[in-house]
C-alpha cells in the first residue's frame, strides 16, 4: 500500500504535529512499509489458530525436577488505599473537586 504525502500531513493535522518538508518524506516511508507489512501479516492463513488469551512466561512448559510441569510464581493482588487526592488538588492552581481545570487545548 503507498501511502501518500497528504495522508502523512492529515495525520500529522490529527494529531497536531507540525513538521518540516523532509520529515513528511521520512514519516511517509516508515508509514508505507508498516502498512506494507501489515499487508504481509494478513496473507498468513490462521485458520485453526487458537487466539491467545493470557501471556505466560515462557518456562510453564518446562518440567520442574519433580517431573511436574512448572508454574509461575504470581504474587496475590490486593488493594491498597490512596488517599492523596485532596492534597494534590489543593496544590492546583485553579482545581474543581474532584478535578483540575486547565485551559482549553482543542481549538479545531
Amino acid at each position: 500500500m503507498k501511502i501518500s504525502r497528504e495522508d502523512v500531513l492529515r495525520v500529522a493535522q490529527l494529531a497536531y504535529l507540525e513538521l518540516a518538508p523532509e520529515e513528511v518524506e521520512t514519516y511517509r516511508g516508515q508509514l508505507d512499509e508498516i502498512l506494507s507489512y501489515i499487508g504481509k501479516l494478513q496473507e498468513l492463513d490462521v485458520t485453526g489458530v487458537e487466539p491467545m488469551t493470557q501471556m505466560r512466561p515462557s518456562n510453564t512448559d518446562a518440567p520442574s525436577a519433580t517431573g511436574a510441569k512448572a508454574e509461575p510464581e504470581l504474587r496475590d493482588d490486593f488493594e491498597v488505599p490512596c488517599d492523596i487526592a485532596n492534597a494534590v488538588l489543593a496544590e492546583a492552581p485553579d482545581a474543581a473537586k474532584p478535578f483540575f481545570r486547565v485551559p482549553k487545548v482543542i481549538e479545531r
